[in-house]
C-alpha cells in the first residue's frame, strides 16, 4: 500500500530517537494487541536483530564465528555444519513449499547464507551455555524441530497480527504471513481512508539461544506471542513503519505500509530447548508452516531519513 514515500522498518528502537519522515497524523496501536481486535496471525525469526537498540543489540554485539573467520555483524556468514540441521537435509525430510519473501543465496562452497543482523552482548564463547559442537560443548543442543539455529546466536523473533486474520480459528496462523494478515475482506483499507497502521501490527523481540535448564531462560508459549512478564517487555518502542526482510533494503523500501509496530528494546536469553518449543508448535498447525522454521535474513536497519517521528517511548506497564 505504498503512497510516495511511507515509513519503514526496521528502525532504530533506542530510547529518545526520532525518525526524520514526518508520519503526520499516523499513530502506532498504543494498547496491546491482546486488547484490540488484532491476533497473531504468523510468527518467523531473523537471523540477527533487524532493529536498532544501543547497548542491547547493536553494531557492537558479539556471536559465534562463522567458518569463514568472521565474528562480524554485517554481511552474509556460512555457518558451520556441524551446529545445525542444514536446509538440504530438511528437504529431505520435508518438502518445502519455498518462501517467496526470503531472499536466501547458494555460497561459493554450495551452503546457504542469510544476512546477519546486528547481535546482542550477552554471547561468551567460555561460557559452556554458549557453546555448540563446533566449540566443543559438552553435551551440545541437539535441535529437533527448529532449522539451521545455533546456540549464542541471536534472532530477532517477529509476531505479525492483524485485524483481518482468521482469528480463533484452526487457520489463524498461516505461512507466508501475507495471507494470515490479508485473510478477511473488508478490514484492512489501502486507499482514503487508509487503516493499515490501526489494522495491522508486529511484535518484535530479540533473543539470544542459550543451552541451558535454568528457569530464567525458559518460556514455553512463543507460539502465542512475545515473552511478557515483569523483565520481558517492559520497555517497549512503538512507531509506525513496514515489512521487512533481506528483499527490502534503504534503496528498494518495502510497499506494505505503514503498519505498527512494537519491539522490546531488551535483548533477552531464551533457551534452545524453549525455541525448539516454538517450532513444534508451529508444525502442529493447520498450514504448513515449514517455510517459517528457519532463520530469515535481515534487513539493514533502515535511515533516519526512512523511519517515522512518531516512536512512543513510555514504559510499558503490565499486570
Amino acid at each position: 500500500f505504498e503512497m510516495g514515500l511511507l515509513e519503514q522498518a526496521g528502525a532504530n528502537v533506542t530510547r529518545g530517537y526520532v525518525g526524520g519522515l514526518d508520519a503526520g497524523s499516523r499513530r502506532p496501536i498504543s494498547k496491546d494487541y491482546d486488547e484490540t481486535a488484532l491476533c497473531p496471525v504468523n510468527v518467523h525469526w531473523h537471523l540477527g536483530a533487524e532493529h536498532l537498540s544501543e547497548g542491547e543489540y547493536d553494531h557492537h554485539g558479539t556471536g559465534p564465528a562463522y567458518k569463514n573467520g568472521t565474528n562480524g555483524v554485517h554481511g552474509y556468514h556460512d555457518r558451520d555444519g556441524e551446529d545445525y540441521i542444514s536446509k538440504e537435509e530438511h528437504d529431505e525430510k520435508k518438502k518445502e513449499k519455498g518462501d517467496p519473501y526470503d531472499r536466501r543465496r547458494l555460497g561459493a562452497e554450495g551452503g546457504w547464507e542469510e544476512r546477519l543482523g546486528l547481535r546482542c552482548h550477552h554471547y561468551n564463547d567460555e561460557d559452556e551455555m554458549f557453546k555448540t559442537a563446533a566449540t566443543n560443548a559438552a553435551e551440545p543442543y541437539e535441535w529437533k524441530h527448529c532449522v539451521e539455529m545455533m546456540v549464542g546466536e541471536t534472532y530477532e523473533v517477529h509476531w505479525p497480527h492483524s485485524a483481518a486474520g482468521a482469528c480463533g480459528t484452526e487457520w489463524q496462523y498461516q505461512t507466508p504471513f501475507y495471507d494470515g494478515v490479508f485473510c478477511k475482506d473488508g478490514i484492512v483499507n489501502i486507499l482514503t481512508p487508509l487503516n493499515t497502521y490501526k489494522k495491522i501490527g508486529v511484535q518484535g523481540q530479540v533473543f539470544t539461544i542459550v543451552n541451558s535448564d535454568e528457569p530464567q531462560y525458559q518460556y514455553d508459549n512463543l507460539i502465542d506471542g512475545a515473552w511478557v512478564d515483569d523483565t520481558h517487555w517492559a520497555d517497549v518502542a512503538k512507531y509506525t513503519g513496514s515489512t521487512t526482510g533481506t528483499t527490502r533494503n534503504n534503496e528498494v523500501c518495502s510497499r506494505y505500509a505503514p503498519i505498527t509496530w512494537q519491539v522490546d528494546r531488551k535483548c533477552h536469553m531464551i533457551s534452545a530447548k524453549s525455541f525448539d518449543k516454538l517450532c513444534e508448535d508451529m508444525k502442529q498447525k493447520n498450514d504448513d508452516m515449514s517455510a517459517d522454521l528457519y532463520p530469515h535474513g535481515a534487513r539493514e536497519v533502515s535511515s533516519d531519513h526512512l523511519v517515522a517521528n512518531n516512536q512512543e517511548t513510555r514504559r510499558h506497564a503490565r499486570e
